[in-house]
């Protein structure tokens, strides 16, 4: 049966409009809910950051001082010849310790020892010439300028007697004070001239140790103070200040400090890097944990903090002492709720709410203007 053309239109608007009714009452947005002030003021505590706090009360500390430094040793010096020659003989193994006075190079003694024996024959002349001299003044065959003339050439040759035995011992290159051989810079058969090292000799006792300390630090220090310290060999000591540098480096604006520390067996070595710890006096300080140690935008170190309305602030502080708890340091309010979780997402001036160490919720109020 053939269909009426006007049937089939009527029927395609009649679809068409059912399909315009459902996408239309698919598109409409559902309803907002009514908002009253108890939805209000649980979305802005939604909003409110929270925050873990841990109340710190400021106490007697020592103010320690640690610095970084190194050991040396407390004095070497480079045994150099005093005349010239080959180097004959040398007494002594690199590593050995050596006495004050000791031998520990000798060059040859070449024609030095016949200047000596010159110097003693021509002194025997003179003594026998002045012995006849004095024998005939005294029955009036000599004039007493005569004896005068040779007394005086009796002194000369005790004073070229010395001279050449003086040269004759500088052959001999000793150690100045005692201490360790610590390098050996000549060969038997080098040639020496004066001036020349044959090697290093090194003073271990006692052992020093030098650290630098600041400008806002040397002032809390004085000569005899005690110090602890750590080598990176493990030992563990205690010396004293002995010297504290006048003037500043004007590179580093730091003053260079000198620590003695006894070493009669030489078993410390120079060199080593060491922690040094001085302690100078007592401070109001408080311990907190060393990791909410942050950095404010001029790059000091602070801590963040919640004052009494819950908002946050920041204080820059100073290490003064480090231990197992913590660091111990100076600059935040005697009595501070410092925030130990959550520090990095929040902001100087941000109101918080604040959960102490013993999950006790404060209240924290409207979020407070940025400062």
């Amino acid at each position: 049966m053939k269909l009426n053309t006007s049937y089939i239109i009527a029927a395609a608007l009649i679809v068409l409009g059912a399909c315009w009714f459902a996408f239309k009452n698919a598109g409409e947005a559902a309803p907002l809910p009514v908002s009253t002030p108890a939805t209000a003021k649980e979305q802005a505590r939604k909003a409110t950051p929270t925050v873990l706090v841990r109340r710190v009360i400021a106490s007697e500390h020592p103010n320690v001082m640690e610095l970084y430094g190194q050991s040396t040793a407390n004095r070497e010096v480079m045994l150099k010849a005093e005349t010239l020659g080959l180097v004959a003989e040398i007494f002594v193994r690199e590593g050995q310790r050596v006495k004050k006075g000791q031998t520990i190079c000798r060059q040859d003694l070449n024609a030095r020892q016949a200047q000596v024996d010159q110097a003693k024959a021509n002194l025997r002349t003179i003594e026998a010439d002045l012995l006849a001299a004095r024998t005939l003044a005294e029955k009036g065959f000599q004039s007493q300028s005569r004896v005068t003339a040779f007394e005086a050439q009796l002194d000369g040759a005790k004073a070229m007697l010395k001279q050449a035995e003086i040269e004759a011992d500088n052959i001999n290159i000793r150690a100045p004070f005692s201490g360790i051989w610590e390098r050996q810079d000549a060969q038997i058969g080098d040639f020496l001239s004066p001036g020349m090292s044959c090697g290093l000799l090194v003073d271990l006792s006692p052992l020093k140790v030098n650290a630098q300390l600041t400008e806002t630090q040397v002032g809390g220090v004085e000569i005899g103070n005690s110090a602890e310290i750590a080598l990176a060999t493990g030992e563990q000591l205690t010396g004293k200040i002995t010297f504290i540098e006048a003037r500043a480096n004007p590179a580093t604006r730091t003053f260079r400090t000198e620590i003695q520390v006894p070493n009669p067996t030489l078993s410390l070595k120079a060199g080593v890097t060491a922690t040094v710890r001085i302690s100078s006096g007592k401070t109001m300080a408080q311990s907190v944990p060393g990791n909410i140690l942050t950095l404010a935008d001029n790059g000091n170190i602070g801590v963040r903090y919640v004052d009494a309305q819950n908002i946050v602030r920041f204080a820059e502080v100073q290490t003064i002492d480090e231990d197992q708890n913590g660091m111990w340091v100076t600059g935040l309010p005697e009595d501070t709720r410092i925030i130990i979780e959550g520090q990095d997402f929040v902001s100087v001036g941000m109101r918080v709410e604040v959960t102490d160490n013993g999950d006790i919720n404060l209240a924290a109020g409207p979020p407070a203007a940025s400062q």
